[in-house]
């Protein structure tokens, strides 16, 4: 049999554990902690364009680089649209292309306002 200042130590260690647990939940459900506050503030600081400019001047293309997406692709009008899910990509001849984001619920809705548009009816 255990003395009983042992049973209580044990009582005691299991009691403060718990509190422990508990505080660790509430303070990562609300956000709290200063690593994940200074990993925010990292990800939410002012525009800096260096990190883009060093991604561009690492790049390896001996074709055209796509501003948008750094892909390497024979002809600009080739380029993929950034964010693909979201954009159709519309040619407009003469060798250039625009994304727009896709429109409505039918498939080709975005590239048929745009010619209404360039039939001036829309």
């Amino acid at each position: 049999m255990l003395p009983p200042w042992i049973k209580s130590l044990g009582a005691l260690l299991l009691l403060v554990s718990v509190a422990h647990a508990q505080f660790q939940f509430f303070e990562h459900m609300f956000g709290g902690g200063r690593q994940e506050h200074q990993q925010q503030a990292a990800q939410n600081g002012p525009s800096d364009s260096g990190r883009y400019q060093n991604m561009w001047q690492s790049a390896q293309c001996d074709k055209y680089l796509c501003p948008g997406t750094l892909a390497c692709v024979h002809f600009p009008h080739h380029c993929p649209c950034p964010h693909s899910n979201q954009e159709d990509k519309i040619e407009l001849g003469e060798g250039s292309a625009v994304c727009v984001s896709k429109g409505g619920f039918q498939s080709g809705e975005a590239a048929r306002k745009i010619e209404l548009a360039r039939k001036g009816v829309l």
